[in-house]
């Protein structure tokens, strides 16, 4: 049986979120009235919680670090793996979060357990909230491609669920200016990415920042700015509260 859940507004239902927790807070206190307020919006009080993205044996730790979270903003959080078959648990979910951890593991557990295309269905065509996270967020993209993660294991392929058809990179950080580290900084990195065929425009989300999309509309949210980059072109800041719409066409 497929969930019915409220949703008054046109589109998909999504927020995505650099980071769960600011340092010296705890889960979510950062963004908890606007978490709260999206969820409300859908009537959701049961969200089911996607752990893939650590170990397996992990996965009940996890849900309990992120219940408390949840418990504040009234709602109860279930894990997926308590459910008797991933697929269905999706199809009968009120909303979902995909938290953080490794993005190549959560990619790979995902087309692991055949939940790529169930996800998109729900969220895309019956419209529930999604909140990513992180790796939650990574994968929500058009591909794993600008995570920050080490490959630590080969997901089939690195295309994601496609939920907004663009890139994003959580954790984005600024250079130092007098940064002594001889490694790249993540803005070459993304403009490596740039460089390749086929690629598509990098939301640097800052730790604070995140990405509301919904009544067909995309708006940056948080207490920090993001930072757009495109093939060709300079970066641009956006701070809280602009309108990015036009990523959702998929032209820029």
């Amino acid at each position: 049986m497929v969930c019915k859940v409220i949703n008054t507004m046109g589109g998909p239902r999504l927020m995505l979120l650099s980071n769960s927790k600011l340092h010296g807070q705890e889960w979510f206190d950062w963004c908890s009235g606007s978490l709260k307020a999206f969820f409300e919006k859908s009537s959701v009080k049961d969200v089911l919680f996607i752990p893939y993205a650590i170990k397996e044996d992990g996965y009940d730790g996890y849900v309990d670090i992120v219940r408390p979270g949840f418990k504040k903003l009234g709602l109860n959080v279930e894990g997926i793996q308590t459910k008797k078959n991933p697929v269905t648990a999706v199809q009968e979910a009120q909303a979902i979060f995909v938290g953080g951890g490794n993005t190549f593991l959560l990619l790979k557990t995902l087309y692991e357990n055949n939940l790529i295309e169930p996800i998109r269905e729900r969220v895309l065509n019956n419209g529930i909230p999604y909140v990513g996270s992180s790796a939650g967020t990574n994968v929500a993209t058009r591909s794993i491609n600008t995570t920050n993660d080490m490959p630590i294991c080969f997901p089939s392929s690195f295309e994601a669920l496609k939920l907004v058809p663009f890139n994003i990179n959580p954790h984005y950080i600024d250079a130092e200016a007098n940064s002594t580290h001889m490694g790249e900084t993540r803005e070459q990195r993304i403009q490596e990415f740039l460089e390749q065929p086929d690629c598509a425009p990098v939301l640097g989300l800052r730790e604070g920042s995140y990405l509301l999309v919904e009544n067909d509309k995309a708006t940056v949210g948080g207490i920090k700015a993001a930072i757009l980059f495109q093939k060709g072109q300079k970066a641009i800041n956006y701070e809280t509260g602009s309108d990015v719409t036009f990523l959702l066409n998929g032209n820029c």
